[in-house]
């Protein structure tokens, strides 16, 4: 039987749950199997986990961080076309990003900050292109 060792996850997000208790939540995922968190398998453990966060208010974050990511990733390649990058092209994009003066890392590595960091950058650069022609 798969079992989780560190059970740090589902105690955090407890505490963001008033009323629930430990051994309510487990039986209710193992269907009254157990009650116990180290005899659920790594399925019911996840499954249990999710529900909690989506209960809490975890989803919601993650979609809203999510949503932003999208579109700083979004501005950052129309900034890239306005460049001369061909943003159909992935290995384009990331050997263009990964230029030490540009951002130093692949493209799909960027994290939210450096994508706005990137952006900014970007119209700074196509801006003097525009003044220079």
């Amino acid at each position: 039987m798969n079992h989780v060792d560190n059970y740090g996850k589902f105690y955090k997000l407890l505490k963001l749950l008033p009323g629930a208790d430990k051994e309510t939540l487990v039986r209710q995922f193992t269907n009254e199997r157990t009650e116990h968190l180290r005899q659920m398998t790594d399925k019911e453990y996840e499954l249990m986990c999710n529900e909690m966060e989506r209960v809490a208010g975890y989803d919601e974050r993650r979609a809203a961080l999510l949503k932003a990511k999208r579109k700083a990733r979004s501005g950052v390649l129309h900034q890239m076309q306005l460049w001369g990058v061909n943003t159909a092209d992935w290995q384009a994009v990331d050997r263009f990003c990964e230029d030490k003066r540009i951002a130093g890392k692949a493209f799909r590595f960027l994290d939210s900050e450096e994508l706005a960091t990137l952006n900014t950058k970007l119209r700074a650069m196509n801006r003097k292109k525009k003044e220079n022609e």
